[in-house]
């Protein structure tokens, strides 16, 4: 299928040891070309293709597609690929760390952290969907102009803004400067600065499982004139912190980024475009694998019958238990002859059985009174 938008893949130390180059596998590949393999479980990651017996795998050709290219250099690769994770670069599970501690993906680099080493203590897990880590925030400082308004508090408790972090303005004013100086004045400027921030963003219809088409209206402020200003340069002539730290974010603040064709190229050049898409999230990921698995669990008998009277589903239910019968009778002489089942062995069948059903039919009805 080429770079599958989002999948679990699984990375083989047998096959590509430390010292040899990073490889990927999909899901599917782990059971059928690596069962008995040593697999480290990457879980989810964006736009990747299986590497699976490529130029990568020296004695391994895939089972399920050997005609692969020999490189996929769309491919993105760090040290999970080794079963390495976080700033500390240790395993998962990590026999050595007597510390307990969950793990976060970054939503941009897709590594993996441990919460101690994300620059401040995250917020329960409940109270928070997505992360960045400092790494990628320093790739993405626009983000902290958006943090200010949109992200989850960390639980790290600080005297002062000049312990925090750094205090940065755009474009201040000498009244604005005189204004935030006041103690009551900065809190009232925060307070204006949240109300003009719920007047521009539109109330998000996401729930996690639907992936909306993103609109350059839906996320701009328009004017008098219908034309669009830039959400971002507004929130960075506002007061906002830069610091040294990861971020946390709710669930539907990717629908809040700007979309102007200012922010779509500088999140081009950034190679983060996916942040502007619910459908990249792993909730959005997980929801449509829950969605796919109630799908596979119904029954399509009982549709089609919950739809019909009490006649209409009787007699269904005897013709399907007549098909039932006859097609295993038919197929078990096959498997005891240990014949392969052709097309026209099927065909053969229900043309048979469609003649013996107007057989059956075409003779006098009887019914109750």
């Amino acid at each position: 299928q080429g770079a599958v938008r989002r999948q679990a893949l699984y990375a083989c130390s047998t096959c590509t040891p430390p010292g040899a180059e990073p490889a990927g596998i999909c899901l599917a590949c782990s059971y059928e070309c690596h069962g008995s393999h040593r697999l480290f479980e990457l879980y989810t990651k964006r736009n990747f293709r299986c590497d699976c017996g490529n130029s990568k795998f020296k004695n391994l050709q895939c089972k399920l597609f050997p005609d692969k290219s020999k490189v996929n250099s769309g491919n993105k690769y760090n040290d999970n690929f080794y079963g390495l994770y976080c700033t500390c670069k240790r395993p998962y599970p990590d026999p050595e760390d007597e510390i307990p501690d969950e793990m976060i993906q970054c939503i941009v680099c897709e590594d993996w952290f441990h919460g101690r080493h994300l620059g401040a203590v995250p917020p329960d897990s409940g109270d928070f969907h997505e992360m960045v880590c400092q790494t990628c925030m320093k790739h993405c400082p626009f983000l902290w102009a958006y943090a200010s308004q949109l992200a989850v508090p960390a639980l790290t408790k600080v005297n002062s803004l000049e312990e925090e972090g750094i205090v940065l303005k755009a474009e201040e004013s000498e009244e604005q400067k005189k204004e935030i100086k006041k103690e009551s004045g900065l809190k009232h400027q925060e307070m204006k600065e949240e109300k003009q921030m719920d007047q521009f963003n539109e109330p998000s219809t996401s729930s996690g499982s639907a992936c909306p088409e993103v609109k350059q209206t839906d996320f701009s402020v328009v004017t008098k004139s219908k034309k669009p200003v830039c959400k971002l340069k507004e929130l960075q002539s506002k007061r906002f912190l830069k610091k040294d730290t990861a971020t946390f974010w709710p669930s539907n603040w990717r629908s809040k980024l700007c979309t102007c064709e200012e922010c779509l190229k500088m999140y081009s050049e950034l190679e983060v475009q996916f942040l502007t898409d619910e459908c990249d999230t792993v909730l959005a990921y997980e929801n449509k694998g829950t969605s796919d698995q109630e799908t596979e669990r119904r029954d399509p008998l009982m549709d089609t019958l919950n739809s019909m009277n009490r006649v209409q589903q009787v007699e269904l239910i005897c013709e399907y238990n007549d098909l039932k019968t006859e097609l295993t009778d038919y197929l078990r002489r096959f498997a005891d002859e240990g014949t392969v089942v052709k097309r026209e062995d099927i065909q053969h069948f229900f043309e048979e059985f469609q003649s013996r059903k107007r057989q059956r039919t075409n003779r006098m009805q009887y019914y109750c009174s």
